[in-house]
This record gives structure tokens, C-alpha cells and sequence, in this order.
């Protein structure tokens, strides 16, 4: 085989221990709760993030990119020939028998977001198996019909199990007998950024204030009925939508005046979008996709110093509702007077205060480091290291940091 370039994991030491994640979501889509977690763990081992596969009309290939925080992402690429599924499930499997050989992957634990990656992952034998039930995937639109059946699997052969909030660990807690959860955290020096005076994006700088604002995905768990008819009874309010629309049809969006759909934004840009909105929202609707979701977004909002008006999702209910730290609102009458409430009050420091106690309490260091202890007692790691260890590229280097393997 040759080499036509080599890649190295920069200069820092990584554990004999390596880390192969199988996920669902894309690296570069939305940056969530494996994004948090898996760069913390890059501290530690290599970490290898195989996505899903993308098809494209040439050979398959595994395209390997190193990102700026020591994540390994691996995309693999599938000839589009017409062929079964067991096809299919055969050729992830021979990508991924080569990617452990040439990056020799030899003694690592799995961790999963998705049962779905067991049919293409049963070849191999890792230490140990952790399975990190972020959502209930199974009632997300389109969902695999097999996914329940293979969470079963999944629970079977995992050693250790997180849940992504409460309301899902006491719906999962007798699946497993390690199981513990863990509710979205919070970056909060980046998110408070939007407290402090910060250049206005040239996309949301023209909008009027009053702004009302969402980022995320917008997909079939966002309210837009909810959104259309608020800003229908108050079109002097203006709604300031930041994020992918992924699962609903262009023509179902609410097209008002005063709706604002500004797309995606990187990671790094939120704070600048947060700081320039007065109320920060979770319209969720509530039905099978959100009964068990922990947004990530509710702490963040908070960080930013933000009011927020969300959805009865239960675990913001509990605790952010019950603190009286976020108004929850499911109808359009409550919403409207969520906001009213807000515009009427002018001292927030009692507020503020209660925000800031509670964030002071949780983080994804202290939310890692809790995980990792729980890892620990799984196996005792060793203290030697091993060197950094090159890809060999067999084709072409696609772009900078990233090299193929066919």
C-alpha cells in the first residue's frame, strides 16, 4: 500500500486506550452533546467519530479528517450501485476493518449513539461498550422500524450506560444494570459571551426589536403552528430563527413578516446571535419525539443571560420551571403572556442571581469528569502511552487534514 501523505493527532501523547464512537448526527452539523463529551475525551484517548455513510457516484472510501480538537471523524463514502442491504452492511464492514489496520486500532472501548451502528460493528471485540442514550430515537420521524429491537441488543451487550436526562433515565433505569443519567450541560464562558457588548451579524442586525429567539434544529419538534399564530396576534414582535430546517417541507414554515429565518450558524457565532435578542424560546410540541428530550439550548440561554420561554418539555419543567427560572408556556395565550410578564418586570437581579447559582453547579468539565469515573471503574487504564500513530493516505489528500482510505 502506499503512502502518499501522513497525518499525525499533533505532538500530544494519547492513551494505549482508543476511543471509536458510532453516532448518527454529523460532526460539523450541529455542535451538541457528543461534540462537548468527545473532545473532552480527546484529552485522554484518540477518539475515532464514524458518521453515517454518504453515497456519491465514485468507490467506497473512508474520508479521515482530524479536527482542530483531536477528533478523529471518519465520513464513510459509498458507491451508489443499486445492491441489498446486507450489501450494504457488508461494505461498511470491510471500510472499517481497514480504517482499524491502517490506524491500528487494537485495544479500544466502543461508545454509542445509535443502536443502528451494531450491524455494521458486531466483528468487533472492544473492551468494553458504552452506549450514551442522548434521545429516544425510535420516536423521531423516520426512524429505522428495527431500532427498538436493536436497543434491546444494545442494552444487552453494554457495559455501562448514560441517558441524556432524567425523564429518559426513569423510562430506560430497567434496561440496565449501570445505567445513570446525565442532563444536558453548559459551556458557560462561551455562552456568556452574549452578556457583554458584542458586534451585531450583519443578517440579524436589520431586524426590529422586540426579538424573540430560537437556535437548533427546526425540525418536526419545533411548534411552527405555535410561532405562526403568536406572530400573527403580535406582528410588532419579531422572531429570530437560527438553525437547519431538516424534516419539514419549506412550504409548511410559517412565512409571516415578522418570522426570520437566518439558517445555520457555527458553534462560535451563537453568543453573537444570544446577545442580541431580548427572550430566548424552546417552542417544542409535545408529542413522542420531545417527551423525552433535555435541550442543551435551555442552560445556554440562561448563560447568556436570557430569558426563556419554553414548552412543558419535563425536564425543563423540572428543574428550570419549578426554580422559576424559565416561564413554560404550551399555548399561544401563554406564550403571549410569558412575554408580556417579562416586558413588565425591569429589575432581573433577583433573577439573575438564582441563574447564576444554578449554573454555578453544572458544566461539561464537571458532567465529564463524573462520566469518566464511571469509565474508570469499568477497567483499570494504563499509565503508558503510546505514540501518535500516522494514516496513510491511497488516494489523493482531499483537503487539508484529511486523507482517504479505499
Amino acid at each position: 500500500m502506499v503512502i502518499t501523505k501522513k497525518l499525525t493527532a499533533t505532538t500530544t501523547d494519547f492513551s494505549t486506550m482508543d476511543l471509536v464512537c458510532f453516532c448518527h448526527l454529523r460532526w460539523d452539523f450541529v455542535y451538541q452533546r457528543p461534540q462537548h463529551l468527545l473532545t473532552r475525551f480527546a484529552q485522554k484517548f484518540r477518539v475515532f467519530f464514524i458518521e453515517e455513510p454518504i453515497f456519491h457516484a465514485g468507490e467506497d472510501i473512508c474520508q479521515v479528517t482530524l479536527t482542530k480538537e483531536n477528533v478523529w471523524v471518519v465520513k464513510p463514502h459509498l458507491s451508489d450501485v443499486e445492491c441489498s442491504e446486507m450489501e450494504l452492511i457488508v461494505r461498511q464492514k470491510t471500510l472499517l476493518n481497514k480504517l482499524f489496520a491502517k490506524m491500528e486500532i487494537e485495544k479500544y472501548l466502543f461508545w454509542y449513539y445509535t443502536p443502528m451502528a451494531l450491524k455494521i460493528s458486531d466483528q468487533f471485540r472492544p473492551l468494553r461498550i458504552i452506549y450514551d442514550c442522548m434521545d429516544e430515537l425510535s420516536a423521531f420521524k423516520f426512524a429505522p422500524t428495527e431500532i427498538s429491537q436493536l436497543e434491546k441488543k444494545l442494552f444487552n451487550k453494554a457495559d455501562l450506560v448514560f441517558t441524556g436526562g432524567h425523564c429518559l433515565y426513569e423510562a430506560k433505569q430497567d434496561c440496565h444494570h449501570n445505567i445513570h443519567p446525565f442532563p444536558s450541560s453548559i459551556d458557560k464562558e462561551h455562552f456568556s459571551k452574549a452578556r457583554a457588548d458584542v458586534n451585531e451579524p450583519s443578517d440579524q442586525a436589520p431586524i426590529p426589536r422586540l426579538r424573540i429567539g430560537f437556535y437548533g434544529v427546526i425540525d418536526e419538534r419545533f411548534n411552527i403552528n405555535l410561532i405562526r399564530e403568536v406572530a400573527s396576534l403580535r406582528p410588532e414582535w419579531h422572531f429570530v430563527l437560527v438553525g437547519p430546517v431538516v424534516k419539514i417541507h419549506p412550504d409548511d414554515l410559517p412565512r409571516n413578516n415578522n418570522i426570520h429565518y437566518l439558517g445555520g450558524k457555527s458553534y462560535q457565532e451563537l453568543p453573537q446571535y444570544l446577545a442580541g435578542w431580548d427572550i430566548a424560546m424552546i417552542p417544542f410540541e409535545k408529542n413522542e419525539s420531545t417527551k423525552f428530550i433535555s435541550p442543551t439550548k435551555t442552560p445556554e440561554y440562561l448563560a447568556a443571560g436570557k430569558p426563556v420561554i419554553s414548552s412543558s418539555i419535563r425536564d425543563v419543567v423540572k428543574p428550570y420551571g419549578e426554580l422559576q427560572l424559565v416561564h413554560i408556556a404550551d399555548t399561544t395565550e401563554q406564550f403571549i403572556a410569558a412575554v408580556e410578564k417579562e416586558l413588565s418586570t425591569s429589575d432581573k437581579s433577583e433573577w439573575s442571581k438564582k441563574v447564576d447559582q444554578y449554573l454555578s453547579q453544572i458544566s461539561w468539565d464537571k458532567t465529564w469528569n463524573r462520566m469518566m469515573k464511571l469509565v474508570d471503574e469499568l477497567i483499570p487504564f494504563e499509565t503508558t502511552y503510546r505514540k501518535t500513530v500516522s494514516i496513510a493516505a491511497t488516494a489523493d489528500t482531499l483537503t487539508a487534514g484529511t486523507s482517504v482510505i479505499k
